[in-house]
């Protein structure tokens, strides 16, 4: 019988890159996620019940041991930028982490990995990273030969990067970006999910590796860029924090005051203090070449997805070339 890989998280934006990859190896993979109906697009990654979505709630040990039950390898990409409700920061990327890898090794699966972030510490500053740190320290405490995967801001189509910057160069003629000097090392999707799939079947060695791209970009190069590629002309300037964290406490306040109904997706009080951090590689890290993986350029894969930020859509091309027709 094929070995089995139990994914958490396994339709969201990287899990189902690698739901695929591991479909395409011939591995059964079952996607554990809270809703497995809204998940039903994955069935057809493999051959008929090759790839099945169950349910799970990474909250409650058994419902982390009966989806990881059989299973071979284990990837965790669960993840939240919600700091309040029942699926907060430290429940789902600090304990959730925890209780998967616990149970993993109770399980006796061969191989972990562990979708973290550049940026992990459990004495950041920032919640976010805080939890994902608290995250990587319970991990390794429980299963030692874990795979840890630290992304930086991860691009791809249905990001959530480009795509809402993609948005706000459309509608707005000038953009106002606090903190507009921070680096980032912007990594493809799909080399996170490969990355994914080398600790899952255990051709990347344990320990922890830093995933970033080709590109090192601040926040005001990637908005250009995505100005760029939607063929639009914007003033980007650059403003203290301050007055955008007035901005972001009244969003957080309202999201909270509306019982989350309509969280703040536009800028938390927390987002603002991560910005205060450049996001790329450390040096010395391991990353993406230790694992035997060329990391795709941005400027490649944009293009694809982002020509329906353009004032003519996908015609845009068709209409420059209209442009160099000559007249009869």
């Amino acid at each position: 019988m094929s070995k089995l890989v139990t994914i958490y998280g396994g339709s969201g934006f990287i899990g189902r890159l690698i739901a695929r990859r591991m479909a395409k190896l011939g591995w059964r993979v079952r996607v554990a996620v809270r809703r497995p109906n809204e998940a039903l697009f994955v069935k057809p990654y493999g051959v008929p019940g090759q790839v099945e979505p169950v349910l799970c709630n990474i909250r409650d040990d058994g419902s982390v041991r009966a989806a990881m039950r059989g299973a071979d390898a284990v990837v965790n990409c669960v993840g939240t930028f919600d700091r309040g409700g029942k699926n907060n920061f430290a429940a789902v990327q600090a304990e959730g982490a925890g209780r998967i890898a616990r149970i993993a090794a109770d399980e006796g699966v061969a191989h972990l990995v562990q979708l973290s972030a550049i940026g992990a510490d459990p004495e950041a500053d920032s919640l976010y990273s805080r939890s994902k740190g608290k995250g990587e320290q319970a991990v390794l405490a429980a299963f030692p030969a874990a795979v840890i995967l630290r992304p930086s801001v991860v691009f791809g189509p249905g990001d959530g990067l480009f795509n809402r910057f993609g948005g706000m160069v459309a509608a707005l003629p000038v953009i106002l970006l606090p903190h507009a000097a921070t680096k980032f090392q912007p990594v493809y999707a799909d080399d996170v999910a490969l990355a994914a799939v080398k600790g899952a079947t255990g051709e990347a060695a344990p320990g922890i590796y830093e995933l970033g791209g080709s590109d090192v970009m601040t926040l005001r190069g990637i908005v250009q860029e995505t100005a760029r590629q939607a063929m639009r002309r914007r003033l980007i300037l650059g403003i203290p924090e301050w007055p955008m964290r007035i901005v972001a406490a009244l969003l957080d306040f309202g999201s909270v005051l509306t019982g989350r109904l309509f969280p703040n997706k536009i800028m938390t009080r927390d987002q603002l203090t991560q910005l205060r951090h450049d996001n790329v590689v450390a040096p010395g890290a391991k990353g993406l070449p230790d694992l035997g993986i060329d990391p795709m350029a941005v400027d490649v894969v944009l293009p694809e997805y982002l020509w329906r930020y353009r004032p003519s859509g996908q015609f845009a091309a068709i209409k420059d070339s209209a442009r160099n027709l000559k007249k009869a």
